[in-house]
């Protein structure tokens, strides 16, 4: 089958978790076909990665000013790769995006608009779902199923500002008018409205509607014609809200079904980091609205949603997820490259604590190097090593920094005479360094692995831990405990005290440590690792698309004209060829997800009778010699 891989900032044209997962769920999955879309953020948009295996048919990327909270990356520039990305980066700067091969699309064309030429009847258009849209944000969406009819407003005035930009090109001119500004304005003062939204003033007005022309960006892109978003079997978004926004609009015009993946919420991400922007208030509670709509939009509409763990599904059944469409699939970790520390029968050095992790002031190493120190009145001979990722800002540089000058205060005697890393009962490494040249060896140093988070999404390094068979020390925080599964000892977050005691119980019972360490290891050989991960999504795969109704319009179809459930099983989507004829009356062995297939000379499908926007619909081209009616194809 053909799946449409949406991703942010990831694979293939940036490093990081994000990517690795992507690659390895491509690679793993070999037999579909894989169309990717990437919005990029800022400079990373299309920087390359490692070349993508032969099954994936095409990248297609697009810069995103999205970055943070607020909608907005400082800073950020650079256009979109080739392959038809998407808005040159010039539309973040006020100025028109560039129409030559990445420029917003129009009615199929690839022509851009001006800032504000649209006819009357268009702009009538734009002003009747932009005034719907806004007055969602002002007016509700506090809850699901609030009764406040916010839900509806805003996904009806989203897909209609959809349809439109495909129509005219985008919708950057359109934002940036003097109507989108009295609209946002008469949306806050109109009776209802939320009192911060009362409160905005014109500064408010123009931050606001410059937040959501980034935003509402993913509307104006190209990616949605027949060779694109209307081809795919499957759109599979590698995280929510505005990641899976072109699959929104490939559900809602064309009725591919929609598979969404979070590791992490990004309404909380929002949410916790929204105190940190120069925004006003009024702004601030608009956009939290937005994206608060934006993701009860995306779990209503979607086939299935897969939360990386309980913490997040959690979450997601908050912001109106249904409970029939959640799958728990956890993300998988390389087994491989901890087999010879897991499978070996050294313990690690039984005096000896390891930290892994990336130094922020979530990880609280603080609260550990104050824990350590009772440890150390405890076990006097103990060390503990911390062993940090390679720091990429001054945020964590500063932090990493002040823990250094900590630790050298906590224990002045031992610094004072310390002439290698070794002297010191208090280490500070790098992953890649001469002293921990991987993960794997940086866990085999020691005997006992502590987690000292006080916020803690899914924790890679523990299961990391498990699969070398190492005792673990976590605060309860995140999915820790759903991780751990009484494999290792939890004790609350920032009390120092209870975690010294758990780490003192472990380095004084080396029998309770073996034990633990290997029931870490099997659970997290049968829970955590890539196989679990892809086997888990190959299943999804074929659920979804046995869910979902026949597209084609040349499908098999019921007497009132609707498409058929099941006339095209998941079964027919395999490699190879068919014979023609060798499928039944109901389309076997002709579906659209074709190996090889270019997806030039399909055509554009409509679900269950919906109205396909003009601009989705081009002139057929014709088919190529040998291409007989019946489907040739497997």
């Amino acid at each position: 089958m053909r799946i449409g891989l949406l991703t942010e900032g990831g694979y293939p044209c940036a490093t990081g978790e994000s990517r690795i997962w992507c690659d390895r769920l491509v690679r793993g999955l070999h037999q579909h076909e894989f169309d990717v879309y990437a919005l990029g953020r800022g400079e990373r948009a299309g920087r390359p990665g490692a070349p993508p295996p032969a099954h994936v048919r095409r990248v297609r990327t697009a810069p995103l000013w999205d970055d943070g909270p607020d909608g907005a990356v400082p800073g950020a520039e650079g256009p979109g790769s080739g392959g038809g990305a998407g808005l040159a980066p010039a539309a973040h700067a006020g100025r028109l995006p560039r129409a030559a091969g990445s420029g917003a699309r129009a009615a199929g064309t690839g022509r851009t608009p001006g800032p504000w030429t649209y006819g009357r009847r268009d702009r009538r258009r734009f002003a009747e779902h932009f005034e719907r849209l806004a007055t969602a944000l002002c007016r509700g969406g506090a809850a699901v199923g609030a009764g406040d009819g916010a839900h509806e407003d805003f996904a009806e005035g989203l897909y209609g500002l959809a349809e439109l930009a495909g129509a005219r090109g985008g919708l950057g001119g359109a934002l940036r008018s003097e109507s989108a500004l009295r609209a946002l304005e008469a949306a806050c003062r109109a009776p209802g409205a939320r009192r911060s939204a009362h409160a905005a003033t014109v500064p408010d007005y123009l931050a606001l509607a410059d937040r959501l022309e980034r935003l509402l960006l993913p509307l104006s892109l190209d990616w949605y014609g027949p060779d694109g978003l209307a081809a795919a079997d499957l759109c599979h978004a590698a995280s929510g809200g505005t990641v899976a926004l072109p699959g929104l609009l490939a559900k809602r015009f064309f009725g591919t079904p929609l598979l969404v993946t979070e590791y992490g919420v990004r309404l909380r991400a929002h949410y916790l980091a929204g105190g940190g922007t120069a925004l006003g208030a009024p702004v601030r509670t608009l956009l939290a609205a937005y994206h608060r709509l934006l993701a009860a939009e995306v779990y209503r509409q979607a086939a299935l949603v897969t939360p990386g763990n309980a913490h997040v599904r959690r979450w997601q059944e908050r912001c109106g997820a249904d409970r029939a469409k959640l799958r728990t699939v956890y993300p998988g970790r390389e087994a491989e490259r901890f087999a010879a520390v897991g499978e070996g029968s050294d313990q690690g050095d039984p005096r000896t604590l390891v930290w892994v992790g990336t130094a922020e002031p979530a990880k609280d190493l603080v609260g550990l190097l104050h824990a350590f120190a009772r440890v150390r009145e405890a076990e006097p001979g103990t060390r503990l090593r911390i062993v940090a990722a390679p720091v990429r800002d001054e945020r964590a540089a500063a932090y990493l920094a002040h823990c250094r000058v900590l630790a050298a205060q906590m224990f002045p005697d031992e610094a004072a005479t310390a002439h290698a890393v070794g002297d010191n009962p208090v280490s500070f490494e790098e992953i890649g360094g001469p002293e921990a040249p991987g993960p794997a060896d940086a866990y085999a140093a020691g005997c006992v692995v502590v987690l000292s988070s006080v916020v803690e999404g899914f924790p890679v390094t523990l299961v990391e831990a498990m699969l070398c068979g190492r005792a673990t020390v976590s605060t309860d925080s995140g999915a820790v405990v759903e991780v751990i599964g009484g494999t290792g000892l939890v004790v609350p977050p920032r009390n120092p005290r209870a975690l010294a005691d758990a780490c003192v119980a472990l380095l004084r019972d080396p029998a309770r440590r073996a034990r633990l360490g290997a029931a870490a290891r099997a659970r997290a050989l049968e829970l955590f690792t890539v196989e679990q991960n892809v086997a888990a999504f190959r299943a999804l795969y074929l659920e979804a698309l046995s869910l979902a109704p026949v597209r084609r319009a040349d499908e098999a179809l019921d007497r009132y004209g609707d498409p058929l459930p099941f006339a095209h099983p998941a079964e027919a989507y395999v490699p190879g060829h068919r014979t023609p004829g060798s499928g039944p009356a109901s389309g076997f062995g002709s579906g659209p997800g074709r190996t090889g297939d270019t997806g030039a000379g399909e055509r554009p499908r409509a679900g269950g009778g919906r109205r396909v926007p003009a601009w989705a619909v081009h002139a057929e081209p014709a088919e190529p010699a040998g291409a007989a009616s019946g489907g040739g194809h497997g």
